[in-house]
């Protein structure tokens, strides 16, 4: 079973979320903040993560830079998720190296399809 490591302090969001991904078959690890979320990419190794842009402790950003200075967590996908649709930081996370970025709302069919590219990508 692939596990998700998922990282929104929304909640509504984060339980939407996690529903439609176990209900895929996914393994899913909450987290809601950068910083917990940090600490649970490490213990757990998960096989992606979706991280959202703005966050109380450490936004984003400052999550995936993190990740990647750590051997452990560097080769994990990772995907933004934001509310923001603006076009610059859209290309600033995938400038870094994200595998993938989604705007919310989002839906189902492109979360899973993003998810789906991302295992692809990863096993080539």
């Amino acid at each position: 079973m692939k596990k998700i490591l998922l990282i929104e302090d929304n909640n509504d969001i984060r339980e939407n979320t996690c529903e439609l991904l176990e209900l895929e078959g996914y393994k899913v690890i909450l987290a809601v903040n950068g910083r917990s979320g940090l600490i649970l990419a490490q213990e757990h190794v998960p096989d992606i993560i979706l991280c959202d842009v703005m966050m109380p402790e450490a936004d984003g950003y400052e999550v995936f830079s993190g990740l990647k200075t750590n051997p452990v967590t560097a080769a994990i996908p990772f995907v933004f998720l934001t509310s923001s649709v603006e076009r610059k930081e859209v290309e600033a996370g995938l400038g870094m190296g994200a595998s993938g970025y989604i705007r919310k709302p989002f839906d189902s069919e492109e979360l899973f399809a993003v998810i789906a590219r991302c295992f692809k990508e990863a096993i080539l």
